[in-house]
């Protein structure tokens, strides 16, 4: 008998929902079509569910399974060209009381920036894409909808030695990466992306547009590694970009079973020591042999020198000789032809790093992340262990990435990215599973490998990086406020000890909590 009471509950409160979504729907409309009028702005850029494009524009990329549901979809959708427009949408949020969320690319690991348990208007910012190149001071302006491949390709065009360390993914939107960190194969040698934001113009919960000395230092520090749209709207970053040579050497060395762990343990030791210019990222994942049906370890050093070859090779003969790096695995060429390497676009055309949806014909499927730091070696016995997890389920990667190097040129409270000396390298875990079936399998999997993987990884507390957005670790209450301890049980793995910092600057500036999420930084109430 209780099924059918639950059925009827739960079909009711559907109806309630879309009652109540409807109505905010409408009286938003409403307000931003008033506001849009005051400005002279269009209104094509308004979309509401009913529009033939509202689902192609909600639609993340990539595409994660994982966090579909028709309760999570905003009630409308803007796409502003102009800072009015985005103005709009923050005057209509805050006199309704309705959620606002900003989405720059839709990588969000959990979806924060496009969906909500609470009804929320979500602001996209693709039509803020432009980027302005000074190559003389070597400085560029670049608008937060625009996304990382785009980037890339206007320095290409720019320059062939002007370069920005930033993230392998072309899809990317610069708006959370930027506010996140921005880790990329060039970080060693020229540290994080938000390392390089001189400036930047932010929209605040007041309406107001800031630049770098209207804000103040600490808005400033905030924005720069603090995570996205916890203190306003990012419009634009004012970044300082770096010289690469110009030829560098890529490699992706493949090596399986036992002589992969022991190549993933002798990395460790060398991996945050290496020549700054060499950054090199093993990918750990299982291969099924078609004839046999064994499953095999596999380790993939995936690897970026910024020089040639003739210095790359002697280079590994002395730091890493175990590897048996040899001139045939290696390949010169421009660095903006190994950003298309790494970015699984080798080949291709220059222009394919344009593309905002480059893996469209992918077939969509479950995903779920995690991350730790690792500051000290993890010994060849843990890896073995580590390695019985990976043969439990199919499609699972473990992704190292190396630090050292400039990142160590940063102290742990320069921004509010914390993770400098000391930790060797990242880990990276992901899954990826076709059926909504098997969520619950895939999920207890991760968590019964992130459990395991305490004893290896950074304690005290235990770290996260926050582009690798993990609801897992904590979240922010529904309704009500949350207490600086309630969310530093997240926000201390994120910040470190520079949480307190940033919920400090949230409490001066957004004291009213209108730009939250399920982890934004809190004020003091």
């Amino acid at each position: 008998m209780e099924y059918p009471c639950i059925t009827l509950w739960v079909f009711l409160a559907n109806l309630l929902f879309l009652g109540a979504s409807s109505n905010h729907q409408q009286i938003f409309l409403e307000c931003l079509t008033d506001q849009f009028g005051r400005s002279n702005s269009s209104t094509d850029v308004i979309y509401t569910p009913q529009n033939s494009t509202y689902t192609s524009l909600l639609s993340p990329l990539p595409k994660n399974l994982r966090l579909e549901s028709p309760a999570q979809r905003p009630n409308l959708i803007v796409t502003p060209y102009h800072e009015s427009e985005v103005l709009a949408a923050i005057y209509c949020s805050k006199k309704l009381g309705i959620q606002i969320r900003v989405r720059s690319g839709g990588h969000d690991y959990e979806g924060l920036s496009y969906t909500s348990e609470t009804p929320f208007v979500m602001v996209d910012m693709r039509n803020f894409r432009s980027i302005s190149i000074d190559s003389k001071e070597k400085t560029a302006w670049v608008q937060a909808g625009a996304t990382l491949g785009q980037l890339y390709h206007t320095l290409a065009l720019k320059s062939k030695t002007l370069a920005f360390p930033a993230g392998a993914c072309p899809d990317v939107g610069v708006g959370g990466h930027f506010t996140g960190g921005g880790y990329g194969m060039i970080s060693r040698k020229h540290a994080l992306a938000a390392d390089h934001v001189i400036d930047a113009k932010l929209i605040n919960a007041d309406g107001k547009i800031l630049d770098r000395r209207s804000m103040g230092e600490d808005l400033f520090w905030a924005i720069r590694g603090g995570g996205g749209t916890s203190f306003g709207i990012v419009v634009e970053f004012k970044v300082s970009l770096v010289t690469v040579p110009e030829r560098v050497t890529i490699f992706n060395v493949t090596r399986t079973s036992e002589t992969a762990t022991n190549l993933v343990h002798r990395w460790q030791h060398i991996a945050d020591k290496a020549d700054e210019n060499l950054l090199m990222r093993p990918f750990v994942t299982t291969v099924k042999s078609p004839s046999t049906k064994n499953v095999t370890i596999v380790a993939s050093f995936t690897s970026l020198y910024l020089g040639p070859v003739s210095d790359l090779l002697p280079l590994m003969k002395k730091q890493f000789p175990e590897l048996g790096l040899v001139k045939q695995d290696c390949r010169e060429m421009r660095w903006i032809e190994s950003v298309l390497f790494f970015a699984g676009l080798d080949g291709q055309p220059l222009d394919a790093l344009l593309d905002r949806n480059p893996f469209a014909k992918a077939t969509p499927l479950f995903f779920k992340g995690k991350s730790d730091y690792v500051r000290s070696p993890i010994p060849v016995n843990g890896l073995r262990k580590i390695w019985k997890f990976l043969y439990q389920v199919e499609n699972v990667q473990l992704e190292f990435s190396p630090y050292g190097g400039a990142l160590n040129n940063f102290s742990k409270s320069e921004t509010p990215f914390p993770h400098r000396k000391g930790n060797i390298y990242m880990i990276h875990y992901a899954v990826l599973w076709p059926s909504h079936n098997e969520t619950d399998k895939h999920k207890d999997w991760m968590g019964r490998l992130y459990s395991f993987m305490a004893r290896y990884v950074a304690k005290s507390p235990r770290a996260a990086y926050v582009n690798y957005r993990d609801l897992d670790i904590g979240r922010n209450n529904i309704n009500g406020n949350t207490s600086y301890k309630e969310a530093s049980v997240w926000g201390l793995k994120y910040y470190k000890n520079n949480f307190r910092r940033l919920v400090r600057v949230k409490t001066k500036v957004d004291p009213s909590n209108f730009f939250r999420n399920e982890q934004s930084i809190p004020p003091i109430s």
